[in-house]
């Protein structure tokens, strides 16, 4: 028999051949799920009885024959009879799966059938010159092969074979050569069919196994002898198809090494999502450490499935942005396998799995911190930067949240807030009714700093994550009266002021003189001189750098150097003289214009150098003044 295949638009196999998908590669995606499908469709029909004999090995293969530049696709399934072939493969996006369907709807589930799209067959037109299909149903009819050269026009004749089932041989064309590389292949069938329910072979593989004879080498070792064994590529059973009571902390742990095999460090732990109603959903996410990447985070290690199939593995759109640090498995037939970026943003489904799946580790997260608050302060450090994200970037993760999240202050003691909060009410309340929440975001480097608050009896916070800006203004905005204030954001007096300002040992005349003579030891651009009137024990100058300011530059660098304009910020900072130390009454009162430029300078030096600010020639310069002076 010959015909035209039933197509609406006269040019459809150039379209289909390079625009159909966008990745080539897709083809074999695409004809091993028909493969799948097929297989899938006889069990069910074995189950409901309609098939009586045994179904016996249904094992798929993957063949490539380089002389005769072939990729073969071979499955045991339900295969077609005459019919069905110039029914299915003779009417461009016809779907067979989708009929099957209708036909044994309320008798079959659909969650081992792939396809809902007919133009998966023809996407074998993007890499082949020519396809054949030779195929035998299992109603035991004859045989028949199908062949078709790319343009509408096919053939139908009976073939010889015997065995039920269908095999697409493809005659890969000479821009294609690439797939009958078995390397390129195999690394296709990894990344798309690692986890089909149907065992797929590809190629054969060498295994070791002790001698059956017991026969033994001159060290008195048994002996290994080889075999050749059917090399199966994929994983029918993944761990996320099964019940989580059934899993031990082991079995999670050995699945992730599968995912991930060239990742050392076991997760933090995981959460198992099983979900029937009111759509499906099944997977496991894993929570990384990470603590040693804050620089780097990882993203893209969420994979996405439908029954089984690989999709892709960016699922920004499928799961919160937040979550997209976490890595794992997703698996859900109610997202179809070729899916555009659009689809993903407006499909009511979608947005439901986003918004379960956003429940789920939050509820997981609280589960943790009531049952065993101090393994959940254990792996804090690795969970913060994961916390901080989904806090600032997700309402209703924060609404659950936030009661679980923990501060950490520099004792290494971990409260949440409203512990929190009670402890430095008493202390750190200022003049105004404002609790203010002291932080320090290296507690070495500001070590004087955060020595003289405690020394107050103040409590110090280690916030240090890269989001910590953004972080502390959106606890502000959420809580009344309560103030984020790094130790180096101004003088310690200033941070939480009890009362009014200390009188100054300086008029304002006495400023207006000094300040000349200060301004000429340091850079004008980059630093204002400020006179506080503080404790005379407390350093002679500092360097503070305005809480907003700061903040808002962290907050651009962090969201790409655009936001607010505030990219490019120049270094700006404030060089608080303590109008009511010695030093400073001392160098107003010198005489000698030589000496009162070398002790302000010696002394705005002590500042930066109390900042780490002061480094290479001026380093240099002042370690000799230093030495000098001392002569």
């Amino acid at each position: 028999m010959k015909g035209t295949i039933n197509v609406q638009a006269e040019n459809i196999f150039p379209i289909i051949k390079k625009f159909l998908y966008s990745d080539h590669e897709i083809f074999l995606r695409e004809l091993v799920s028909n493969a799948v499908d097929a297989t899938s469709k006889l069990k069910a029909l074995s189950r409901m009885g309609e098939v009586t004999a045994e179904i016996g090995d249904t094992t798929i293969e993957i063949k490539i024959d380089e002389k005769k530049k072939t990729l073969h696709v071979i499955d045991r399934g339900i295969g077609m009879t005459a019919e069905e072939v110039e029914k299915y493969l003779n009417q461009v996006a016809f779907s067979g799966a989708s009929e099957f369907l209708q036909k044994y709807e309320g008798k079959v589930d659909d969650a081992g059938i792939i396809g809902h799209f007919g133009l998966g067959f023809y996407s074998a037109f993007m890499v082949a010159k020519k396809v054949e299909v030779i195929t035998k149903s299992w109603k035991d009819e004859d045989a028949v092969k199908w062949v078709c050269d790319g343009s509408p026009e096919f053939s139908i004749t009976k073939s010889k074979k015997m065995e039920r089932g269908t095999e697409i041989i493809l005659h890969i064309d000479d821009e294609s050569k690439e797939f009958l590389e078995e390397q390129r292949v195999g690394g296709i069938l990894d990344k798309y069919c690692k986890f089909l329910p149907v065992p797929i072979k590809f190629g054969t593989k060498e295994e070791y196994m002790d001698d059956p004879d017991g026969k033994k080498d001159d060290d008195g070792n048994v002996k290994q002898v080889s075999k050749t064994v059917d090399n199966i590529i994929n994983n029918p059973d993944p761990l996320w198809k099964k019940q989580p009571a059934d899993l031990k902390k082991e079995d999670y742990n050995k699945f992730y090494r599968e995912l991930y095999p060239m990742t050392f460090e076991e997760p933090l732990f995981n959460i198992h999502i099983n979900v029937d109603y009111p759509f499906n959903l099944t997977g496991i996410l894993y929570f990384p450490k990470l603590a040693k990447h804050k620089v780097e985070l990882q993203r893209n290690k969420i994979q996405l499935y439908s029954n089984q199939v690989f999709i892709t593995d960016s699922v920004e759109n499928v799961v919160p942005e937040f979550l997209t640090l976490l890595h794992g498995v997703i698996d859900s037939p109610d997202i179809p396998l070729n899916v555009s970026r659009s689809y993903l943003q407006s499909d009511s489904n979608v947005k439901k799995i986003s918004s379960h799946i956003t429940k789920k580790v939050a509820d997981k997260l609280a589960d943790m911190y009531k049952n065993d608050r101090k393994d959940f302060e254990e792996k804090w450090p690795d969970m913060q930067v994961f916390m901080d994200y989904g806090l600032l970037t997700d309402e209703k993760f924060y609404e659950r949240i936030q009661p679980t999240y923990l501060l950490k202050n520099t004792e290494g003691d971990f409260k949440n807030f409203e512990e929190y909060k009670e402890a430095i009410k008493e202390k750190q309340t200022d003049k105004d009714g404002n609790l203010v929440i002291l932080y320090t975001n290296d507690a070495e480097a500001q070590h004087s700093l955060v020595t003289k608050a405690k020394n107050k009896g103040y409590d110090i916070l280690e916030m240090n994550t890269p989001l910590t800006a953004h972080l502390v203004q959106h606890f502000e905005m959420k809580m009344e009266k309560v103030q984020f204030k790094r130790v180096d954001a101004d003088a310690l007096e200033k941070l939480i002021p009890k009362a009014d300002s200390a009188e100054s040992n300086l008029s304002e005349d006495q400023k207006s003189a000094l300040t000349p003579v200060i301004e000429n030891v340091v850079e004008k651009e980059k630093f204002t001189i400020q006179y506080e009137s503080l404790d005379e024990n407390d350093p002679p100058m500092m360097i503070t750098e305005s809480e907003f300011m700061r903040r808002m530059k962290e907050q651009a660098e962090i969201g790409g150097g655009g936001m607010f304009g505030m990219g490019n910020m120049p270094e700006n900072y404030n060089l608080v003289v303590n109008s009511n130390h010695g030093l400073i009454s001392k160098i107003l009162m010198e005489e000698d214009a030589g000496k009162k430029e070398q002790m302000a300078k010696q002394a705005a030096d002590l500042a930066l150098l109390s900042r780490g600010m002061l480094k290479g020639e001026k380093l240099t310069a002042f370690i000799e003044r230093s030495v000098g002076l001392i002569q």
